[in-house]
């Protein structure tokens, strides 16, 4: 059953949603490592205070504003994983958050380091320096770490990376063992090893990560489900869209790319998946319309007026886009909860 509210909205299965918590979290108790999940996904007070229940030793996120929203909502513990550049107002912020909770900051050159130094004098927060394993998005290379741990002096907690180029299908394995072999080589005193993503999370290799930082585990979404990451019904968000045209074997939803997002990577089969319908695919998504055909033969289940649960493709893109996430348990709704952190992207 779906909530009864105007569509599209986005649903949180509240059942679905702690299932995933329990098991994001035994598989890193399993491992002997620490979780520290990435915030960025679900930007909800709501659901951080939940992973904090479960274990989890603080937080993961990506921006300054982010990590702004959650020392509000009670977070004591934060790690920007993210190669900041703290000039201007932004510097000012990052003192007063490392004024206020435990924090650990990225940085990826000297230069950020020269700039960080000052900002974070005094307040006991640490720089983690990014190695680049494999995505070749940020990040040096592990020889390259001893030197940038230097400059910044005694207030360096370790090295962190982003398997990034996990995502894909049959690459989790093979980026989880570039994720080991980078940290490995890292010639750095300080323990701190953190790596980790949904698609590597089962690959992490506890020899050598100390910590792992999963997001979209949280929900999953379609395009964990095509990477066999979790299956269909371990997709605990998704987008109640209402039927609004329907020609042949094609309907049309009124949750298009505004509600859904539009990440649409070139191995996935389209636009997002409907977990009650399988066989389905989104083969167009506009602004406000999600092209859904149904294969060849009988005709699509579905009339105009149905509500349809959609799993976006990317659900961190999705949950930016809404204001609020439904929460429901048995069709029926039981909290609403404010997407607090939406656009906190400074």
């Amino acid at each position: 059953m779906i909530p009864n509210d105007d569509t599209p909205h986005l649903v949180v299965d509240l059942d679905v949603l702690d299932r995933n918590l329990d098991r994001t979290a035994a598989l890193a108790r399993a491992k002997g490592l620490a979780l520290r999940p990435h915030a960025k996904t679900h930007k909800c007070p709501e659901i951080a205070r939940r992973q904090l229940d479960r274990g989890a030793v603080g937080l993961t996120v990506a921006t300054v504003g982010e990590a702004e929203v959650f020392a509000a909502g009670g977070v004591a513990d934060l790690f920007i994983a993210y190669p900041l550049w703290p000039v201007g107002p932004r510097a000012a912020r990052l003192r007063a958050l490392a004024e206020r909770v435990a924090l650990r900051v990225g940085a990826d050159s000297v230069e950020a380091v020269d700039l960080l130094a000052p900002v974070l004098a005094g307040t006991g927060a640490e720089l983690v320096v990014e190695v680049d394993s494999g995505q070749h998005r940020s990040g040096v290379r592990p020889d390259e770490v001893a030197g940038i741990a230097a400059a910044a002096g005694p207030a360096v907690a370790g090295a962190f990376t982003f398997p990034g180029h996990g995502y894909g299908p049959d690459r989790a394995g093979a980026a989880a063992a570039a994720e080991a072999a980078a940290l490995a080589a890292v010639e750095l005193a300080a323990p701190l090893r953190s790596g980790g993503s949904t698609p590597t999370l089962a690959h992490a290799d506890a020899g050598v990560l100390t910590e792992v930082r999963p997001g979209v585990s949280v929900f999953n979404d379609a395009q964990q489900a095509e990477l066999g990451s979790c299956g269909l019904a371990d997709i605990a968000l998704t987008a109640a869209g209402t039927v609004v045209s329907r020609t042949g074997q094609q309907v049309v939803l009124d949750a298009g790319s505004k509600v859904l997002g539009a990440d649409q990577p070139a191995w996935v089969s389209g636009g997002g998946r409907l977990p009650d319908h399988p066989d389905a695919r989104i083969v167009a998504l506009s602004e406000h319309h999600a092209t859904v055909r149904f294969p060849d033969g009988a005709p699509p289940p579905l009339r105009r007026g149905d509500i349809v649960r959609v799993a976006p493709n990317h659900v961190c893109a999705a949950v930016n886009l809404a204001d609020e996430l439904v929460v429901a348990r048995d069709g029926e709704v039981v909290d609403r909860w404010v997407v607090a952190a939406r656009g906190a992207n400074t």
